[in-house]
C-alpha cells in the first residue's frame, strides 16, 4: 500500500455523530463549496490544515482499533470534502479494512467523479449531504450546482452502496417544504438509503467566520424551532424511510 501525503482540519476520536458506533472521525482540509452555515469555514483552503501522511493516521486508528470494533464503529472520513483529496481517502480505507474496520465516507458528492470504484469499493457507507433539493436554493446556499450531487447519488443507487442521507435544516435557506418533499421521495426512489439524518442549524460556528475575518450572513439566523424539524421529518416519514 502506497502512503500518501494529507492535510487535515482535526481528528475526533470518540465521535457519535457520524456513522454507526463509536468512531475515529477523521476531518480533512480542502471544500469546493462555500455554504453560507458551514461551521468549519477554517477547512476550506486545502492546506491550510495540518499535513500528514497515510501511514501516520493509520498508525493512530490502530491504536484504537479494539476500542472502534468492541463498540461496534470505525472510521469516518469528514471534511471540509473529503474527497477532494481521494487518495488519502483510499489510502486511509484500505488500511482501515485492513484491520476489520468499518469504513464510513461523509460527503457532499459534489466531486464525487473523483471517487473511483476502487476507492468506493473500500467505503461501507456514504453519509451523503444533500443541501438543497431545488437547484436555484442549492446554489444560493452553497455557491455551486445541484447536478454532481445527484449523479453521483444515481452512482452509488446503482451499486446498491448503503446511504444515510444527511440534511441541514436551515430557516430561510433550506426550509422550502415544497423541494424537502422532492427530497423524500427521491430519497424513495434511490433505493439505497437506509435512514435521513434531518441536522438542524446551530450557530456555534459563528466565531470561527469572526475569526477569520469572513462575511457571515447568519449572524440573526435563528436555529429552527421544533414544529419546523417536526415538519421535515414527516415527509421523509410518509415515504417509509426512517429519520432522525
Amino acid at each position: 500500500m502506497e502512503n500518501v501525503t494529507g492535510y487535515l482540519h482535526s481528528v475526533e476520536t470518540a465521535g457519535t455523530l457520524d456513522g454507526p458506533g463509536i468512531r475515529r472521525v477523521i476531518f480533512l482540509n480542502g471544500c469546493p463549496l462555500k455554504c453560507v452555515y458551514c461551521h468549519n469555514p477554517d477547512s476550506r483552503r486545502y492546506k491550510g490544515g495540518i499535513r500528514t501522511d497515510a501511514f501516520t493516521e493509520l498508525r493512530g486508528i490502530a491504536r484504537q482499533k479494539e476500542m472502534l470494533l468492541s463498540m461496534k464503529g470505525g472510521v469516518t472520513l469528514s471534511g471540509g470534502e473529503p474527497l477532494w483529496q481521494p487518495d488519502f481517502v483510499k489510502a486511509i480505507f484500505e488500511g482501515s479494512k485492513m484491520m476489520g474496520l468499518h469504513t464510513a465516507l461523509d460527503t457532499s458528492g459534489f466531486v464525487g467523479h473523483k471517487a473511483d470504484d476502487e476507492l468506493l469499493s473500500l467505503t461501507d457507507l456514504v453519509l451523503l449531504d444533500i443541501k438543497h433539493f431545488d437547484p436555484e436554493g442549492y446554489k444560493k446556499v452553497t455557491g455551486v450546482n445541484l447536478q454532481p450531487t445527484l449523479d453521483f447519488a444515481e452512482r452509488l443507487a446503482a451499486m446498491n452502496k448503503p446511504v444515510w442521507l444527511r440534511f441541514v435544516l436551515v430557516p430561510g435557506y433550506t426550509d422550502d417544504m415544497n423541494a424537502i418533499a422532492k427530497m423524500a421521495k427521491y430519497a424513495r426512489h434511490l433505493g439505497n438509503v437506509e435512514r435521513v439524518e434531518v441536522l438542524p442549524f446551530h450557530k456555534m460556528g459563528e466565531y470561527k467566520w469572526e475569526a477569520l475575518n469572513m462575511d457571515y450572513e447568519l449572524f440573526d439566523t435563528d436555529e429552527p424551532c421544533a414544529a419546523l424539524i417536526s415538519e421535515t421529518k414527516t415527509y421523509f416519514n410518509r415515504e417509509g424511510i426512517p429519520v432522525f
